[in-house]
């Protein structure tokens, strides 16, 4: 007997749910209003626009009182297993100028995105990446999202070749099959695209005890597509350079000792995405669900998808991933569901070595005679700023070579297939452009750390990310530097807000969005992102950074072992041994003379504080000097002593029973006096 998919009328759906359903499949209104003379679309149409891959923004800096927001859009690619064609690359970077911020974004689901289009231009956008070899269907709203795969052109080993097969099969098995897309972007003109393997053709109609809905334009989706949006990628054994924990779907490629495809390895549950001070939410690293066999892949993707589509919250959008389900249900409960969807036992899991993080950079061969190329964006905005001219160096590698590229999970670009003969030719364009190629001569903590677009065009954003992550990483060296820690280094990715774009949740140091200037503080993640960090502190003030990360830095050089890790310590020792450590940290600091200005003229005041810290300078401890601070409106001007001066002097002040403030102003006022008299110029 057939299963039918539960009626949705009995969820009490969510308003984004009728959206869907009085849509016409994504039509309507989008359809009727990206005709109108207007700078923006209504909301129910910015709900559905996320569909056809872009969201409506405002520019938060051009905020002003009494004008309309500066309206734009967001366009956001859908690149399975990161694959951008050269056509499709210079179609972009000529939109970004002529259309957008003059920048592109590579994301962190290796897609591109282009900032700053005007909703007059967002047809003409579309319908150019769709005319060369792209799409944005699917790159955003409540449907399966870009699908990932390890970036790296191994073509001697053949499960990486199957990473990239079955991560394009799956996003064409996945792909929205209404005709919106195409009726409202290209006036009904369907793209030419790539030919659809026959047995995704044929698993998208096969019934497969109810995963497929009848009498729709979306045999998958349905009338109400999914409850959230859903992500998915395809890795091989050992390589987690897709963060594959953070999925709501993971398959790994299973090979033979011939190298021949048996099957995948299935994880689900994983998600990242969570809101402040809503405990109901949080951050969830995928399960073991079990072993399919190649034959059988589309079918059980088939069965999980319509596990989420029917059973998936749709009253609560907070509620409403995949990773909730499964929490709510338990594996066992979960894997059951699947199995009546798709009709037999799920086989147990296979062995899997454990998972390692790489990226990928610099030079390096790809098995058959030619070369790949790893280049690192910071927060992956690709631009041109003074003589740094990524963007034009880029570009002119396409325009010579001809050269398809691999968008990685880390937001960087792999130029590959290159003649051995050309790779003198196009290090010597990048040289020329002040870009560096060499990952040896990257920063470490730039080339490992990650951060979102947030302000000033995220409407989610609470605070900076990728503005700010510079400013950060370059504090956090100088203190690890100060500290004798000068090549050690961690992942460090930061978000501006908790829904995790940058995956800060894996970080060995997360820093999520809270206020205005201000971040949740996560640690404890591993350098491999195999292990998920927790909230160490609630906020943060970035003014506070070196504050709050010197013990912890100090408690980690003293107390970490043999080539352990940040993150590795972290996790280890505990939140509890890291508080305690900081805590006695700072009430061991050094006493310093404060000398308070007020109405009544000057008062000195000495007591034994923890406002200063000793530093290591010059052969001996220091108080560190203080600058000038406000304090219930005064101005409080702190001087720092030697260790072994102030010890001194708080001895005699004892023996004499005065005040230090009193004893330290006389022997400075004695000092100063004795000071032969200068003569004025």
């Amino acid at each position: 007997m057939v299963k039918s998919a539960p009626p949705i009328v009995n969820r009490k759906p969510s308003k984004v749910e009728g959206i869907k359903e009085k849509s016409n499949f994504l039509r309507e209104p989008v359809a009727t209003e990206i005709l109108q003379d207007t700078t923006h679309f209504t909301e129910d149409a910015v709900q559905l626009l996320k569909f056809h891959g872009s969201y409506q923004q405002d520019n938060r800096d051009n905020r002003a009182k009494g004008q309309e927001k500066d309206y734009q859009f967001m366009l956001r690619t859908k690149n399975p297993g990161g694959l951008v064609p050269p056509q499709l690359y210079l179609a972009l970077d000529k939109l970004a100028d002529e259309y957008g911020n003059q920048t592109l974004r590579a994301t962190t689901r290796q897609g591109f995105q282009l900032h700053g289009i005007l909703k007059k231009n967002l047809k003409t956008a579309i319908a150019t990446i769709v005319k060369n070899l792209g799409s944005t269907l699917g790159a955003c709203g409540d449907i399966n999202r870009n699908v990932m795969a390890p970036p790296v052109p191994y073509k001697n080993r053949p499960e990486y070749q199957y990473a990239w097969e079955y991560a394009q099969n799956i996003a064409d098995l996945l792909s929205a099959q209404t005709g919106a897309y195409y009726e409202i972007w290209l006036d009904g003109e369907k793209a030419i695209s790539a030919e659809e393997d026959p047995k995704v053709k044929a698993a998208r109609q096969h019934n497969g005890n109810g995963t497929i809905v009848h009498g729709t334009e979306e045999p998958i989706y349905g009338t109400h597509y999914m409850p959230r949006k859903f992500k998915i990628c395809v890795t091989v054994p050992g390589d987690n350079s897709v963060d594959l924990y953070s999925q709501d779907l993971t398959l790994v490629v299973i090979t033979n000792k011939q190298g021949e495809l048996e099957g995948f390895n299935i994880f689900a549950g994983g998600g990242l995405g969570r809101t402040h001070n809503k405990e109901e939410t949080f951050a969830r690293l995928a399960d073991q669900i079990g072993y399919v066999a190649k034959d059988d892949v589309y079918d059980v993707v088939k069965a999980i998808v319509a596990t989420q589509r029917d059973y998936g919250d749709r009253t609560d959008r907070r509620h409403a991933r995949l990773k909730y389900l499964i929490n709510d249900w338990g594996v066992d409960k979960f894997r059951a569901q699947v199995e009546e969807y798709f009709g037999k036992p799920v086989a147990p899991f296979k062995p899997l070595p454990e998972f390692k993080y790489q990226d990928f950079l610099g030079w390096d061969e790809q098995g058959d005679g030619k070369l790949f190329l790893g280049i690192s964006i910071d927060n992956g905005r690709i631009k041109n700023e003074g003589t740094f001219q990524l963007k034009t160096a880029l570009r002119e590698i396409v325009e010579q070579f001809n050269l398809p590229i691999r968008l990685t999970p880390n937001h960087n670009v792999i130029f590959y297939d290159i003649e051995p003969e050309n790779k003198q030719a196009i290090q010597d364009i990048l040289n020329s452009h002040g870009v560096v190629s060499e990952p040896e001569k990257i920063e470490p903590l730039v080339r490992y750390a990650m951060a979102c677009p947030a302000l000033p065009t995220c409407g989610l954003a609470i605070t900076e990310s990728e503005r700010a992550i510079p400013g950060i990483l370059e504090r956090i060296r100088n203190l690890l530097d100060k500290l004798g820690l000068q090549k050690e280094h961690f992942v460090v990715r930061m978000t501006g807000c908790p829904n995790g774009c940058a995956r800060p949740y894996l970080a060995e140091l997360g820093f999520v969005g809270s206020a205005p200037e201000s971040y949740q503080l996560w640690l404890g993640g591993s350098p491999d992102q195999t292990r998920l960090a927790l909230p160490y502190m609630e906020r943060l003030h970035h003014n506070d950074l070196e504050t709050q990360l010197k013990p912890i830095f100090t408690y980690f050089k003293q107390s970490r072992k043999s080539e352990e890790s940040f993150g590795d310590f972290c996790d280890r020792v505990g939140f509890d041994a890291i508080r305690e450590f900081a805590a006695n940290y700072e009430s061991e600091t050094v006493a310093t003379a404060e000398i308070t200005d007020d109405a009544d003229g000057l008062v000195e005041t000495m007591a034994d504080s923890t406002i200063a810290e000793i530093t290591e300078e010059s052969g001996y401890q220091e108080v560190a000097i203080a600058n000038t601070t406000i304090t219930t409106g005064k101005a409080r001007r702190r001087v720092s002593l030697q260790d072994d001066i102030y010890i001194k002097v708080k001895e005699t002040a004892t023996r004499q029973g005065k005040p230090m403030t009193q004893l330290v102003n006389e022997a400075v006022a004695a000092y100063l006096n004795n000071l032969p008299s200068e003569p004025h110029p």
